[in-house]
């Protein structure tokens, strides 16, 4: 099986922390979101990754190094594709064309879930998707009787369906469904100046692939800082849940207090101060004589005689004072 991971946007609505790192690469929980993504994929897959294609922006060989290396991890190997165009979702997979052979999972960067299920290899096809309260915000698709996805309706104005489309799909033949996105291209099947990939989903059910949908029990947000900061306190809690460890054995603690869940990075230091619950703290960040809560801190930072609550801090960030709430990119120097 490959997986395809579209993830070339700017990331804007998480500036300035995407300024300098894409948004994938953020860690939530001490661990970037892409690495989360794919572990995630693994989970329901209940098979070997062959290859993961990850499709960016103009991002820099660094970057691109450490994408690759996510993969290795998984036992799959990483391939690099761009799309240097904002031409839309379509575009996007069609970058990866030539892993859209055989099982392919298209998984779009900018989310995490959870399901307690994994893919059957008899199934055409899986949309995953979350029950909510508020459709006409997201894409939907709608079922018939026997549960098959029959339609897809972006930002529905009348009630047609309550599951949102969260971006992760499978399709057992990935020939067929870049079939379907080389025809829209071709044909210049274009929305809003894009190239829709539900597009491509509705021409299969039209020729009878059945695509039917996987509810997952939770969907993390990665889009902005408020939502990012919720989806670290979720992933902690997950963390905490599956045993993992969470508390590097070379980070020290002196007169400090660590309420659960939080992560704490090797050779981070921690002075004085009351941390969690729901905090990460990245490798080499030293922390004194502060209060924090519900709070991502990146690496190598110094954070001192601050109160934090709800803030996300870059890496390599310097704070002195007593900011409350704050959002700082890397290389900040903030005295409150």
């Amino acid at each position: 099986m490959n997986i395809i991971i579209p993830m070339a946007g700017r990331g804007s609505r998480l500036r300035p922390h995407t300024l300098t790192v894409p948004k994938p690469l953020i860690p939530v929980g001490g661990i970037p979101i892409v690495h989360r993504l794919v572990e995630d994929i693994v989970k329901i897959c209940g098979k070997n990754i062959n290859c993961i294609g990850f499709v960016t922006g103009d991002f820099g060989a660094e970057i691109e190094l450490a994408l690759c290396a996510t993969a290795e991890k998984f036992g799959a190997k990483g391939k690099i594709y761009h799309q240097l165009e904002p031409l839309g979702t379509g575009h996007a997979v069609h970058c990866a064309a030539e892993l859209l052979n055989g099982p392919v999972v298209v998984a779009f960067a900018d989310t995490l879930f959870r399901a307690n299920f994994t893919i059957d290899p008899k199934d055409d096809g899986i949309l995953w998707v979350k029950k909510i309260t508020n459709p006409e915000n997201f894409g939907v698709v709608q079922l018939n009787a026997e549960g098959v996805i029959v339609n897809y309706i972006e930002k529905p104005t009348q009630f047609v369906s309550d599951l949102a489309m969260i971006g992760v799909y499978y399709i057992r033949k990935g020939e067929e469904l870049y079939r379907e996105l080389k025809y829209l291209i071709d044909h210049d099947v274009i929305k809003s100046g894009e190239y829709q990939l539900p597009d491509a989903f509705r021409r299969l059910t039209e020729q009878g692939v059945l695509l039917k949908p996987g509810e997952v029990t939770d969907w993390l947000d990665c889009g902005n800082k408020s939502v990012t900061v919720d989806t670290n306190a979720s992933v902690l809690n997950f963390d905490l849940m599956d045993k993992k460890p969470l508390i590097a054995t070379s980070a020290t603690q002196i007169n400090s207090l660590i309420i659960p869940p939080c992560y704490v990075g090797e050779n981070a230091h921690l002075f004085n101060s009351v941390i969690g619950p729901h905090v990460s703290i990245g490798s080499g960040t030293r922390v004194e004589n502060c209060r924090i809560s519900n709070s991502i801190v990146q690496r190598e930072c110094r954070i001192n005689n601050v109160v934090l609550d709800g803030s996300m801090i870059g890496s390599q960030v310097t704070i002195n004072g007593h900011a409350k709430n704050v959002s700082l990119g890397d290389f900040s120097d903030f005295n409150g």
